[in-house]
């Protein structure tokens, strides 16, 4: 087994930079520059064996697919987009809730009849009987707009590339409809555009991915072993709340909500006379004004900072795909080397 560090690929500059350094850090796992912003290497605080590289975009998602990094945060679009038969050489372990756009289709909004992909079909076959050429589709998603238009029928088309601003094809007169990547949409409104009904090819976030063809020696397995405890921890507690009241545990309603809510119960915890649960956020109120109506009182509710449990799904997931089985011992409690 070799001894090289855990690498972990994350962006360069700009707001996802910003996004991935905070979600790092609200895992307790803080990303330091040694040289500052022009050093393309850094490290994680407090955890030896961890390497990180600034990239850019495409430069992740290379060295994801090839194996050069062990884990990285990029969009789901650019990895679908650039690497073919992605879940055969790459795990997508978690959403990251930032870079949230989608990879759309969209035809001037001057036609109105043209609502769907079904219509887009019809308008390129009319073209192609018309006036001798394929409908025209500026991109830079080559490989998305393959995908879906074949998987809609539609065949009738040309792919013209797009290097530069891809929603201005249409006005320009170089194409007939775009494929893009849009957040709100107002700058394909702003120039004439609409998405179609049923043309959202991808709801794309950033994503931590791993590469399933890195080299992962001992050392890398266990320093991945602590991050992603870290990370599953930080996405627990964000997302749940834990619940104390003044109620006997056993009453039949407790079983109820864990059926309803998604609530669960603590290991270790038991009394006679407190119930304790950790409920998801969302439910939080119900749950209660369930407690109350069953009799429970002084009912309080805490924020949570970590929750951390043995047999996580996140880290399972990603072992089981690497060739190593995760046993009952808490994910990350092997010692850092």
């Amino acid at each position: 087994m070799n001894d090289y560090p855990l690498v972990i690929a994350v962006p360069s500059k700009g707001r996802l930079q910003e996004n991935a350094a905070a979600f790092f850090a609200r895992a307790g796992l803080p990303v330091r520059q040694a040289r500052g912003g022009r050093d393309y290497r850094g490290s994680l605080v407090g955890v030896p064996g961890a390497e990180i590289l600034f990239l850019s975009a495409a430069e992740i998602v290379s060295q994801l697919a090839s194996g050069g990094a062990h884990l990285g945060v990029t969009g789901e679009d650019l990895l679908r987009e650039g690497v073919d038969r992605v879940e055969e050489k790459l795990e997508l372990i978690t959403p990251l809730g930032f870079g949230n756009a989608n990879v759309v289709v969209a035809v001037p909004q001057s036609w109105i009849d043209v609502r769907n992909m079904a219509d887009l079909d019809e308008v390129a076959h009319a073209m192609r009987a018309r006036h001798g050429r394929r409908l025209r589709v500026a991109t830079k998603y080559l490989n998305l707009t393959r995908r879906f238009f074949a998987e809609k029928g539609v065949l009738e088309y040309r792919i013209v590339e797009s290097p530069g601003a891809t929603e201005a094809a249409p006005q320009s007169g170089t194409a007939d409809v775009i494929v893009d990547i849009t957040t709100t949409g107002a700058t394909l409104a702003a120039n004439g555009l609409k998405v179609l009904d049923d043309g959202t090819i991808l709801r794309s976030e950033a994503n931590l991915v791993a590469s399933l063809g890195a080299s992962w020696g001992e050392r890398a397995r266990v320093v991945a072993r602590t991050v992603l405890s870290r990370i599953a921890a930080e996405e627990v507690g964000r997302t749940t709340r834990e619940v104390r009241a003044g109620i006997d545990p056993d009453r039949p309603e407790i079983a109820d909500m864990a059926a309803r809510f998604g609530t669960s119960r603590p290991a270790g915890r038991a009394s006679a006379t407190e119930l304790i649960l950790h409920c998801p956020t969302d439910a939080v109120f119900a749950v209660v004004d369930g407690l109350l109506a069953a009799g429970a009182e002084d009912v309080a509710v805490h924020r949570l900072d970590y929750v951390f449990r043995t047999g996580e799904p996140l880290i399972s997931r990603l072992f089981s795909r690497i060739g190593e089985e995760v046993d009952g011992v808490a994910a990350g409690s092997a010692g850092l080397p």
